[in-house]
């Protein structure tokens, strides 16, 4: 008499479900025996039971010594699926690159050959944000440019008043506080020329 086709469904019986468990579960280890002996293969099985007893079996060796094979094989085909990552997202890049150095040769000709026509719009919407970019940068080193340059002329505008100040005080130490009106007029021609340009 053939047995029927047990339903792969919980058992609700704790003492069908034991002795069900019990019997399986050396079914499930002889098996494994075999197929190591059989084929020659490395097995390692764990079972936790529902009251979470372990039992075990490690063929050709120990459970320890599979679980570091397992790890070390494991580690090694993640290393490999991320350099074959790696390697599908540098490609990619290259081509994106590729794909915008040509839009942008042909916006080059586009521009000084005056090729009219023979770009799409997609291609002039790219060369504009490009020439966008480019402008935001050109103006930004322009203003760093002009930034420095006023800077040198604080720097420099700093050195005239203090000279200034300098002479000031000689001409007053040799001539006297009250003979500077008059001394005012004999200032030599370099002097004016700075204190106009500390003015300016």
């Amino acid at each position: 008499m053939a047995r029927g086709k047990v339903q792969m469904r919980r058992i609700e019986n704790p003492v069908h479900r034991q002795v069900t468990f019990c019997k399986r579960r050396s079914g499930l280890l002889k098996k494994a025996k075999e197929l190591s002996v059989l084929c020659d293969a490395e097995i390692g099985l764990i079972i936790f039971s529902a009251h979470g007893k372990l039992y075990e079996l490690a063929t050709n060796g120990s459970m320890q010594g599979l679980l570091e094979k397992y790890m070390k094989s494991t580690r090694c085909s993640v290393e490999k699926q991320a350099d074959e990552n790696h390697v599908q997202e540098s490609k990619m890049e290259v081509k994106m690159l590729k794909n915008e150095i040509d839009v942008l040769q042909k916006g080059l000709r586009y521009m000084f050959e005056g090729g009219a026509g023979k770009m799409s719009l997609d291609e002039l919407r790219i060369l504009e944000n490009n020439l966008e970019v480019w402008m935001y940068h050109i103006r930004s080193a322009k203003m760093d440019i002009m930034a420095q340059e006023i800077q040198l002329l604080k720097n420099k505008e700093g050195i005239l008043k203090a000279a200034n100040k300098c002479l000031q005080e000689q001409m007053e130490m040799q001539y006297g506080a009250v003979n500077t009106d008059q001394t005012m007029a004999n200032i030599p021609y370099s002097l004016t020329i700075q204190n106009e340009i500390y003015q300016y």
